[in-house]
């Protein structure tokens, strides 16, 4: 019944802090749309940004910065995106570790976003 993920919404203190995250350490495209929240964008999906004194209806019951924790999957090797993570000064919490993805067996690193959000970028080693 369901084919898969088009976007999920993060809560935050700082639309810009978070865009000039993603952007730099990701190479996320930020959107910024009439009535609409900013969004990050990349492949074919997107994350919407709710700066926590300015947020969209409808929304979680109780939206706080820092209480995500989700995976991306990498569109480069997973040792480019360490390399952007050093070079931006992002620590790297745990990985690189091997995990069970939803495709399969998934190398990892973690880190967090301004917010404290906890990241995962994966790669699919046999991709």
């Amino acid at each position: 019944m369901i084919a898969g993920i088009d976007h999920f919404v993060l809560t935050v203190r700082s639309v810009e802090a978070t865009c000039d995250f993603y952007g730099r350490v990701l190479g996320m495209r930020r959107l910024d749309e009439p009535s609409r929240p900013t969004a990050l964008l990349f492949g074919s999906q997107k994350i919407n940004l709710h700066q926590i004194d300015r947020t969209f209806e409808p929304k979680a019951k109780t939206p706080t910065p820092g209480s995500g924790d989700f995976c991306l999957v990498a569109a480069v090797p997973l040792a480019e995106i360490q390399a952007s993570l050093a070079a931006n000064g992002v620590a790297v919490e745990v990985g690189p570790v091997s995990r069970a993805g939803a495709r399969g067996p998934m190398i990892s690193v973690y880190f967090r976003d301004p917010d404290g959000n906890l990241v995962e970028v994966s790669e699919y080693p046999f991709d």
